[in-house]
């Protein structure tokens, strides 16, 4: 089936696949949503966090990875990346349902919203690294749905975070990185390359903590996280699980996430171990939102619900494989 084609059907609705007997359920009233990217079998699947119960599948085009909910001052929008297809597709956060499909990647990987504002009229950004174009790559996510600037870096950018004022973008280039680029991102429709930082290994994630003081930059090789300052200088390393680590914050706690030991750690911000949980292995990645902490396996199809201390509430089997998350309400 043409791509154009499929996209008009998929707009009208989300698909529900039948083999789950939850797939209709309905969400509970008020209830945050995870969406989680089933990449082998071409849909986002909506859990609702209140009960733990798959709400729907939102059919997409193949090969969906990497998925980020961009807030914005008067809505916001879920951008999902195809990386081994070289497009994007933009789900309605409201509407859960397709709104627009991007092409023109070379191989897209992940993204990040610009921090919100209240001004009308602005609009909703997002940064996406486009790694084989050596790229990052900015999205009007709601308003044009297009793309708005490309910032050229010195390498195959991956994981990418941005500061909390909005200024500064760090991303790894790399899933082994041996640099991390930092665009200065004042004009917030152009950033441009600033500088690069040599990790003390080779990095994977990187993630500005809430307060803006801090950096964590995981590691792609090592057992370890390195703690920057936004100087660009080192302020302490921290003991990790298995790499690749990946990171998620929210209410002055840390939650790290270590795939192929199946354990998700969550510190304080200074980076001081509270608590480990034991989740799937093959759970690499962590997200936060409405009071829950999510980590898909990519391994075991699964979700794992932890709430905000960092303790399993639910897992459920979802999909054959389940790549990434975000969370929506």
């Amino acid at each position: 089936m043409d791509r154009r084609e499929f996209l008009a059907g998929a707009a009208a609705g989300a698909f529900a696949l039948a083999y789950d007997p939850l797939a209709l359920a309905a969400p509970a009233k008020g209830s945050p949503v995870a969406l989680v990217t089933a990449d082998l079998e071409s849909h986002v699947v909506v859990v609702d966090l209140g009960t733990g119960r798959l709400v729907r599948r939102i059919r997409t085009g193949p090969g969906p990875r990497a998925i980020e909910h961009v807030r914005g001052p008067f809505g916001s929008g879920v951008l999902v990346a195809h990386t081994q297809h070289g497009f994007v597709t933009l789900i309605g956060a409201e509407s859960l349902s397709v709104r627009a499909e991007l092409d023109g990647f070379e191989e897209p990987r992940y993204a990040a919203g610009r921090p919100v504002r209240r001004f009308a009229g602005e609009p909703v950004l997002a940064y996406l690294t486009d790694s084989a174009a050596e790229e990052v790559v900015t999205v009007d996510v709601l308003g044009a749905g297009k793309v708005l600037w490309r910032a050229r870096v010195p390498g195959p950018a991956r994981h990418i975070s941005v500061s909390p004022d909005g200024r500064t973008i760090w991303t790894a280039l790399g899933s082994k990185a041996a640099r991390v680029a930092v665009l200065d991102a004042s004009d917030p429709r152009r950033p441009r390359l600033m500088r690069t930082i040599a990790p003390p290994f080779l990095a994977h994630d990187v993630v500005f903590a809430p307060d803006g003081r801090t950096v964590w930059v995981t590691s792609g090789d090592e057992r370890l996280i390195a703690l920057y300052g936004r100087d660009g200088r080192i302020l302490r390393t921290l003991p990790a699980g298995a790499p690749p680590q990946h990171v998620a914050f929210s209410r002055g706690k840390a939650f790290v996430a270590s795939g192929d030991d199946g354990t998700l750690r969550r510190h304080r911000l200074d980076g001081a171990l509270v608590r480990e949980a034991r989740v799937p292995v093959g759970s690499y990645n962590v997200t936060f939102g409405g009071g829950r902490v999510v980590s898909p396996s990519l391994g075991r199809g699964t979700v794992s619900v932890l709430d905000w201390n960092g303790r399993v509430r639910a897992v459920r089997k979802i999909a054959r494989a389940a790549h990434d998350a975000c969370v929506v309400g």
